[in-house]
């Protein structure tokens, strides 16, 4: 592009006015911010809204889009050194630059010009903001959209391949060892979501309603409306980087995507023999040549300079070889076609109906995730991905299988009509909480006899459990209720938990020390109406209890091949209930001197810089969070990772952007949240205006025609935004 190379001989030569001209996009693009600072884009074509929409994606939070696409392009050891090579390598396995600029070559028109526009919005906010230094994307091509061309969090790589055996296969044993310890003992937000579509008939008016609550880690997506003359106009929440709406609505449809527990990632263990010279795996009575690729990194030495490593990776028909294991190699299957993703995420923004999503969707690009939909026409619909390999139901499949037995082979993939689904039910409704679809619509649910194993390995969850039992009956919904159901605050975990652990004290002899020690924990617990609220201080000592369980019985669970859930719930001694509420008062009491402490004096939101890892301080300003982790139940879910040498518990995943819309006649209604703010920037007021409002689960109306705010196009001066305000709930751990 002629612009761009203008630009920088501009800025090399330092002239008066060293802003480069605009690329042909811009002056067809608008933009304008509303009060919340999210941006409203409109372009004359879509490839212009494109262009806008990444424009100003990058205004709000440029380094998160580079370090997504270091991250997608196995780049980020040239950043970060010698500790993300593992994770480069694990990414180059499946993401061949060479192979995406061919895939670019053989995209449809239509949607090379999107890639070209994504491309040209980021390079031109480069030219046009020279104080923003890039850690290594100085230059984006188009083919590159096609590394991260599904939004999900913790895409099918990363689920797929652990990192130490990688490293361990390829030569250098123990250098990733940091990055793979298990999470058996640890509490981990599941990275999923709640979806809730509720149909006419449970409808107060009439009109279908839909409930937008993906569960990330904070700060994962921007929201924007897009709107275009060639018939987009879409509002959501686009990971950063990407340049479609990943979870949102149209005028007409919107989706919601969770997490899913169909099996989508396979390993096939092979037979590996020298025969004619060479090493070969063994294919029924065939000995195949290994499919060879050299990946060469480059990573980052102490003194900044870079270092190029090259690895001969290994790959069967399966897929890449990730480790050895039992004398024999494991080679991994998973989706792996990025132009298909890519097309898929787009086309059904620009859907209006089900049958025109499903046409898009037809491209079976979609391996991870539900599907929560509701239709300005009344549909309302759970889908399950359309990434589902057919296998031979003799094998078990959550678990290495013989790959040099051809039975064991992939054999295509299930058709759209051989999946679970939920259309229109009778119920009035249908849900997602990364359960089973066995529950998605009550008593008109698909059936888990009728589909193969494979379909799910999540099963139930106390999430599900709690949702079916607000869903349930006859209740019929205004938009506000459905708000309110979503933030119920009961926790069905420790329904189930207190009574056992109750029993398990009752047994223990009057004498016991135990006994004495416990009483006042397992009163309080056993008079607790098991919801979450600021002033309760039973929930503050069942969340520490909470994690004294997973400590305990987490590794015992994997070891058995079991969910937590289920082990939890059926096979976990009352002895060792009891023992782990030990445990929790004791690290109440040394931590905050004593259990009597009310939530939301430990339970805080905080932000205080745009930092990609966050980091926490319990003497500075945080703001109460009533609602816990979605591991006890809660629909609203807020994770905390526990940060050394601080006394509270910080949210770090979640609900993060949250979305109300009703499709009514006139248009959809909507109403939304974000974790903090929109803006990455601190000095902004958009930095943390939000966190009162996401604590309180206060969602604010979306204004989606007749924006206020000053129009601008991409590369002018953005308007001024007002003084930031400090959040007028915060105060200190503890306040």
């Amino acid at each position: 592009m002629r612009w761009w190379a203008g630009a920088m001989m501009a800025v090399a030569a330092g002239t008066a006015d060293a802003r480069p001209p605009a690329p042909p996009y811009a002056d067809a693009v608008t933009i304008v911010r509303d009060d919340a600072g999210i941006a409203h884009i409109h372009g004359r074509s879509d490839a212009d809204a494109v262009f806008g929409m990444i424009y100003a994606q990058a205004e709000d939070d440029f380094p998160r889009i580079e370090r997504n696409y270091l991250v997608a392009l196995g780049r980020l050891a040239e950043v970060e050194g010698e500790s993300a090579l593992w994770a480069d390598l694990r990414q180059r396995l499946f993401v061949d630059p060479a192979a995406l600029q061919a895939a670019y070559r053989r995209s449809p028109d239509w949607s090379r010009r999107l890639m070209q526009a994504w491309a040209a919005g980021l390079n031109h906010y480069l030219a046009t903001h020279p104080a923003v230094r890039p850690q290594r994307l100085t230059r984006f091509e188009p083919w590159m959209a096609l590394a991260f061309s599904e939004g999900s969090i913790g895409g099918d790589i990363e689920r797929g391949v652990a990192l130490d055996p990688l490293a361990a296969f390829y030569g250098h044993g123990g250098a990733a060892a940091q990055l793979a310890a298990s999470d058996a003992g640890r509490m981990v937000e599941p990275k999923g979501s709640n979806g809730i579509a509720i149909g006419p008939q449970r409808s107060a008016s009439g009109h279908p309603l839909l409930w937008i609550n993906p569960h990330t880690s904070f700060f994962f997506r921007s929201e924007q409306q897009v709107r275009s003359d060639q018939g987009l106009d879409v509002y959501g929440a686009a990971t950063w980087g990407q340049y479609f709406i990943y979870q949102g609505f149209n005028r007409r449809l919107g989706w919601m995507h969770t997490s899913s527990g169909v099996d989508n990632i396979d390993e096939f263990a092979v037979e590996v023999a020298r025969r004619g010279g060479a090493l070969r795996w063994r294919d029924g009575a065939q000995w195949r040549p290994f499919v060879q690729r050299t990946v060469t990194l480059q990573v980052r030495r102490p003194d900044g300079t870079l270092a190029p490593r090259s690895f001969t990776t290994l790959a069967t028909r399966h897929g890449p070889v990730i480790r050895a294991e039992n004398d024999r190699w494991i080679a991994v299957a998973m989706l792996n076609a990025p132009q298909a993703a890519l097309e898929q995420s787009w086309l059904r923004t620009k859907a209006t109906t089900l049958d025109a999503y499903l046409r898009a969707s037809d491209r079976k690009a979609n391996s991870s995730n539900n599907t929560i939909l509701a239709a300005a026409d009344g549909t309302i619909a759970y889908l399950h991905p359309q990434f589902v390999p057919v296998r031979d139901a003799r094998f078990d499949y959550t678990r290495p299988v013989d790959g040099s037995d051809p039975a064991t082979a992939w054999r295509g993939l299930h058709r759209l009509n051989e999946l679970p689904q939920a259309v229109r039910p009778a119920s009035g409704w249908v849900m997602n909480t990364n359960n089973a679809p066995w529950g998605a619509a009550g008593a008109d649910s698909p059936r888990a006899a009728a589909f193969p194993a494979y379909m799910d390995q999540f099963g139930e969850n106390p999430r599900g459990i709690h949702a079916t039992a607000l869903l349930n009956g006859t209740r019929k919904f205004t938009a506000m209720a459905l708000r309110d159901l979503a933030f119920d605050p009961f926790l069905p975990f420790f329904d189930q938990q207190i009574p056992a652990v109750r029993r398990a004290w009752d047994a223990l002899p009057a004498g016991a020390p135990l006994r004495a020690r416990l009483a006042a924990p397992v009163a309080m617990l056993s008079g607790w109406d098991r919801r979450w609220g600021l002033e309760s201080q039973p929930m503050s000592l069942a969340a520490y209890w909470g994690e004294a369980l997973w400590r305990r019985e987490g590794p015992k669970a994997e070891a058995a091949h079991r969910t937590i859930f289920d082990w939890l719930a059926n096979a976990t001694a009352d002895a060792d209930r009891l023992a782990a509420l030990d445990d929790a008062v004791a690290a109440m009491t040394a931590e905050h001197g004593g259990w009597r402490v009310a939530w939301g004096r430990i339970n805080r939101f905080q932000r205080l810089d745009g930092a990609i890892r966050p980091h926490f301080d319990d003497r500075r300003p945080s703001v109460p969070v009533p609602f816990t982790t979605g591991n006890f139940g809660s629909l609203a879910a807020f994770s905390v990772e526990r940060q050394p040498g601080q006394r509270c518990f910080y949210g770090t995943s979640g609900n993060s952007f949250v979305a109300l819309v009703e499709f009514a006649p006139d248009g959809p209604h909507a109403w939304t949240v974000s974790a903090g703010g929109q803006s990455g920037d601190p000095a902004s007021p958009h930095f943390d205006d939000q966190a009162n409002r996401y604590a309180s689960g206060t969602l604010r109306p979306v204004p989606l025609d007749g924006v206020a705010g000053v129009a601008y196009h991409p590369g002018q001066p953005r308007p001024g935004e007002a003084p930031r305000r400090i959040a007028t709930a915060a105060s200190a751990c503890g306040g």
